[in-house]
């Protein structure tokens, strides 16, 4: 089977039809998730600088979580992208309030857990930091996810990176790889007593 990433993390799409059929199947989870007040926004997180290793910083803006038993099968999944439009701080600012409309694209998935929205850093790459259940579907998840996000961003840009085995609190801060990798964090700045959210 080929690989859905290589290189420097690019992202193998599934077929437009597949694609599709997930994506509505995840909609039509997500307003159960929903109804049944089973999806949550904690705030703890929220406002911390994360500082990547390649010396990117995004601050988290959101959290959205799911009621769900415990990960079997823990995996993080870091994914970034580059808007086309929608930079600078008024675009940005635009994006994170109707960003929460995005919450069906995710939430419904199988094996979904957890999701760190990070805003924009220096090079106007926004990431999404998430604990899955299961490495596989946490893949099939990004490859589905490359359509919408191809609608709005550099393609070039769509990236992900897969780490079987951890959990989200065990990479937020990171032990950094050696090399100037955008998916680690190497450390967390916690936010002033005067933070607002989005």
């Amino acid at each position: 089977m080929a690989n859905e990433f290589d290189g420097q993390d690019d992202v193998h799409p599934l077929a437009l039809p597949a694609a599709l059929r997930r994506l509505v199947r995840c909609v039509v989870v997500t307003m159960g998730l929903l109804v049944r007040g089973r999806l949550h926004q904690p705030p703890a997180r929220v406002g911390d600088r994360l500082t990547f290793a390649d010396g990117t910083c995004g601050r988290v803006y959101r959290e959205t979580a799911v009621d769900r038993p415990p990960s079997l099968d823990p995996t993080v999944l870091v994914v970034t992208f580059r808007m086309r439009w929608l930079n600078g701080r008024g675009g940005q600012a635009y994006f994170r309030l109707v960003s929460r409309l995005n919450t069906v694209l995710f939430a419904g998935f199988p094996g979904f857990v957890t999701k760190l929205w990070v805003a924009a850093d220096e090079q106007d790459r926004y990431r999404g930091l998430y604990e899955w259940d299961g490495s596989g579907p946490a893949r099939e998840y990004v490859r589905a996810l490359w359509w919408p996000l191809a609608l709005i961003s550099h393609r070039d840009s769509i990236r992900a990176h897969v780490r079987p085995g951890r959990r989200r609190d065990d990479v937020v801060p990171d032990s950094p790889p050696a090399d100037d990798s955008w998916w680690a964090v190497k450390r967390v700045g916690k936010p002033s007593a005067t933070h607002g959210s989005d």
